[in-house]
């Protein structure tokens, strides 16, 4: 909810800056230069230019090797505890800005935009949405706890998994720029967007 009344205010801000412009004549340069260089407001677009990727996180948990020898097959009969678990999941990439990692800087008619990389912001696992399943040897005996294990193993591994995922990060930034320009040529302006940060790869070749 609050997302959607901040780009409302955004929307308004830029519809009533088209409005001032057309009523005040020579004095629509000066109201398109403060929205052009209005620090504030293009960091707020940035960060609300979030990525959300959704999908089904799986684990599964077993004390059976597979491995084809007869012990193996004997534990599987007497001795198997094998958990599964599935959940879907909500995560979401965008950049986190302050004073020292966003540069903003016009020259003629461009505007050079400096952002920190894309992150994790979040990742959430609809927990009422799960599903699981087990398989047991006939002395193993059903235990809460190991449906426990393993949903902490899975929010881990796949909150890892989605740390690192490169492909998500650079949708976000390609998500970043479109709305950047959307924002900056009715203005009549070229936008360029430089994303900062350790990670070579999302820096280069590969965006848009």
């Amino acid at each position: 909810m609050k997302k959607i009344l901040t780009w409302a205010v955004i929307i308004l801000f830029i519809i009533g800056i088209f409005m001032l412009g057309r009523c005040t004549g020579n004095r629509g340069s000066s109201i398109s230069e403060k929205a052009v260089n209005n620090v504030l407001l293009i960091r707020e677009i940035a960060e609300l230019a979030s990525l959300e990727v959704q999908g089904t996180a799986t684990f599964k948990q077993s004390n059976i090797s597979n491995s084809g020898e007869w012990s193996d097959n004997l534990k599987r009969v007497f001795a198997e505890n094998t958990a599964w678990v599935s959940v879907p999941y909500i995560a979401k990439y965008g950049v986190d800005t302050d004073s020292t990692n966003f540069h903003l800087t016009v020259k003629d008619t461009t505007v050079f935009i400096k952002l920190p990389q894309p992150k994790l912001l979040s990742f959430e696992l609809r927990m009422n949405r799960m599903e699981t399943s087990s398989r047991k040897g006939w002395f193993t005996f059903s235990d809460d706890e190991t449906y426990t294990e393993v949903q902490k193993k899975l929010y881990d591994t796949e909150r890892s998994q989605m740390e690192e995922n490169v492909m998500n990060q650079k949708q976000c930034m390609n998500k970043i720029i479109a709305i950047l320009r959307n924002y900056y040529t009715p203005l009549g302006y070229e936008v360029k967007v430089e994303f900062t940060g350790n990670d070579t790869s999302l820096q280069g070749p590969g965006l848009e």
